[in-house]
């Protein structure tokens, strides 16, 4: 499912590809959501900050101009995702998912700037 604004290829929580093809006779499936995505916003965003109450987590994303280093300039954070934990959690296997599918594709991904530093050399 590739959105042209954003060019992902990883389908949404909750719908599969499958979602889209079934037989004329059989009945609409009532896990199935309609997705308009044509009024998405994209940003970039290399700084995440999470905070939270027993309901709720709250999840931050921003630009941090200096993002290995102190900085005079402060941190502009630009979107919230406010989400119950049960959707944080079905969020974070997706992603584990997408990421084992893409390391797997692609390689190990380096978290470790030090570590990516020296590979490069």
């Amino acid at each position: 499912m590739d959105n042209p604004q954003t060019n992902h290829s990883v389908p949404p929580i909750g719908r599969h590809e499958s979602d889209d093809v079934r037989p004329p006779d059989q009945p609409a499936d009532p896990r199935h959501i309609e997705i308009d995505d044509s009024k998405i916003l994209a940003a970039y965003a290399n700084f995440c900050r999470l905070s939270g109450t027993p309901e709720e987590l709250l999840i931050d994303f921003g630009f941090q101009p200096v993002p290995h280093g102190a900085s005079s300039e402060p941190v502009a954070v630009t979107q919230r995702i406010v989400t119950s934990w049960h959707t944080a959690k079905r969020l974070l296997q997706v992603l584990q998912m997408s990421l084992q599918r893409h390391e797997s594709a692609f390689g190990h991904l380096e978290t470790d700037v030090q570590t990516r530093a020296g590979q490069q050399r």
